[in-house]
This record gives structure tokens, C-alpha cells and sequence, in this order.
């Protein structure tokens, strides 16, 4: 049994296929991003789960594709954590970019390939290597365009009394927003980028009010300028992206690349299904 997990900072994707593509369980997880996550948390999210626990020690292969994986030391620590879960299991870990590029791009071609969901990412597949140029800071540093992104813009405003008022009655109605309760979810919690993720809805809900828009033009702004046009093709060849923010703003998207000039290719909100083709093909 072959474990394919695609796994952001608010959820992970779980699909079990057997060695013909066939796909015996799909579940999923809260997401398990290492820079934010410990052994015990990690575990306790793999334990939450029956179809995971319980058949742990049946998989052979775990292909883990996961945000905050870009660095050898998160990789490491990951692996260590899943050989001692699934002990039976070859455990393969590798940063998300790679589940958005298997997902995305045909076999052998070049794209830029980009996340837009909790987070955000931008990587260049040249048709067998993933380079990159920014490493990423994480979501207090960096993140641009990303759901944790849009949430604290959107925080601000509303504690800074700039959102419109019918705006701040509703988002008041919709989330918690006590002081206390807000710095606890920052501060104390397990993912404060997941947290601060969970109120991009109210921004695609509202994206075509003047208050959402601002933040999502200069943010997408902000995402090509900063991540995308660090390659220098990129004019040249497709940009591919995954996530929840580009799939859901995927207009607006297209109508900032289109300003500079950036052929916009497939846009997915979630690539776990094009994992089970690229593993079936390379098995």
C-alpha cells in the first residue's frame, strides 16, 4: 500500500492507492507543516485519524509532499518522525512545489510553478529539476498572497476600525474577535498561519468590494514582483499554479499576470488527484 499525502499548513490530503493505481482509502489530516509543528503534535494528528492509524503498519510507501519542507532539516526531522509511525514503510519526503509541479506540468516540459493557498511559494521546473531563487522565511517574514497573508490584512483593518462598517458588523458576526482570543490562536496555538488562513474566506466572499480588492491587487502584485520575476523566462513559458487563494481569485489573477505580460496555465485547488497519474506512470 502506497501512501500520496499533499499537505499545506491548514490540511493534509491523504489518498492509499495499491501497487495497480487503486485507490482503497482517502482521508485528512490537519496539515503537518514541520516549521510550526512538534514530534508529539504531529503524531497526535496521525493517531486522530482511524484509516492512518489503523493501517500504519500496512504501508510500504509514504510519498510525503508538504509545506515547510524546503530545507534539509525539515525533511530529515519529517522522516524520522514517519519511519518510526509507518515502520514498515520507504518514506519519501519532498517540499509541496513538487506535488504542484507532478500535478500541473506535463511530463518533461518548463513552467513556473507557484502556491497560493495558507501559504505561497514559486518554483521554476526546467522538465526534471525544481530551482528555486527566494528561500522562504515563512509566513511572519514572507508569504505574499497567501491565506495567512490576506488574514492579517484583514485583522488590521477591522482592529484599526479601517474596514467599512456593514463590512466590520458581518466579520464580527462570523469570527471571534476578542483580543484574548485572537493573540491566544496567534501566540499559544499550534499554526498561527493556519489560523490567520481561515480568514481569507471573508476576503474571497467579499472580493469585489473597493476594502478586499486593494488587498488582493497589491498582493498579487507583490507575488510577481517578488517571487515570479526572478526568473528571467518568465514571459516565456507557462505559469502553473495550486491553492485555494489562486483557484478562488483566479480572475483576478489572470488580470494582473495579463499586465505583465505572464501566460497564465493550469490553475488546480488542490493537486492530490494528478499525484495518483504521476505515481501511477512512475511506479
Amino acid at each position: 500500500m502506497k501512501l500520496l499525502v499533499d499537505s499545506g499548513s491548514t490540511k493534509a490530503d491523504w489518498i492509499a492507492i495499491d501497487d495497480n493505481g487503486k485507490v482503497l482509502f482517502t482521508t485528512q489530516t490537519l496539515g503537518l507543516n514541520p516549521e510550526v509543528l512538534d514530534k508529539a503534535e504531529i503524531i497526535n494528528r496521525l493517531d486522530d485519524k482511524f484509516d492512518i492509524s489503523h493501517n500504519k503498519d500496512k504501508a510500504t510507501h509514504l510519498f510525503f509532499y508538504g509545506a515547510g519542507c524546503g530545507t534539509d532539516r525539515m525533511k530529515n526531522f519529517l522522516s524520522k518522525v514517519f519511519e518510526e509511525y509507518f515502520i514498515h514503510a520507504a518514506v519519501s519526503v519532498h517540499e509541496d512545489t513538487y506535488a504542484a509541479v507532478y500535478a500541473t506540468t506535463p511530463k518533461n516540459e518548463e513552467a513556473i510553478v507557484c502556491i497560493l493557498g495558507t501559504g505561497s511559494n514559486c518554483s521554476y521546473f526546467d522538465g526534471k529539476v525544481l530551482h528555486q531563487k527566494v528561500q522562504s522565511l515563512g509566513y511572519i517574514a514572507m508569504d505574499d498572497c497567501s491565506g495567512n497573508r490576506f488574514g492579517r490584512h484583514l485583522l488590521r483593518g477591522f482592529m484599526f476600525n479601517k474596514m467599512p462598517k456593514e463590512l466590520a458588523q458581518e466579520f464580527e458576526e462570523e469570527y471571534n474577535v476578542d483580543p484574548d482570543y485572537i493573540k491566544h490562536n496567534l501566540y499559544k496555538e499550534p499554526n498561527p498561519n493556519a489560523y490567520l488562513a481561515t480568514f481569507a474566506k471573508f476576503l474571497i466572499k467579499h472580493k469585489d468590494t473597493d476594502f478586499c480588492k486593494k488587498y488582493i491587487y497589491a498582493e498579487m502584485e507583490d507575488f510577481v514582483e517578488n517571487y515570479i520575476m526572478q526568473f528571467e523566462n518568465y514571459k516565456e513559458i507557462p505559469v502553473h499554479f495550486v491553492g485555494s487563494i489562486a483557484f478562488y481569485l483566479v480572475d483576478e489573477l489572470k488580470e494582473v499576470l495579463s499586465k505583465y505580460e505572464i501566460k497564465v496555465g493550469n490553475v488546480l485547488r488542490r493537486p492530490i488527484d494528478g499525484l495518483i497519474a504521476y505515481h501511477i506512470l512512475n511506479k
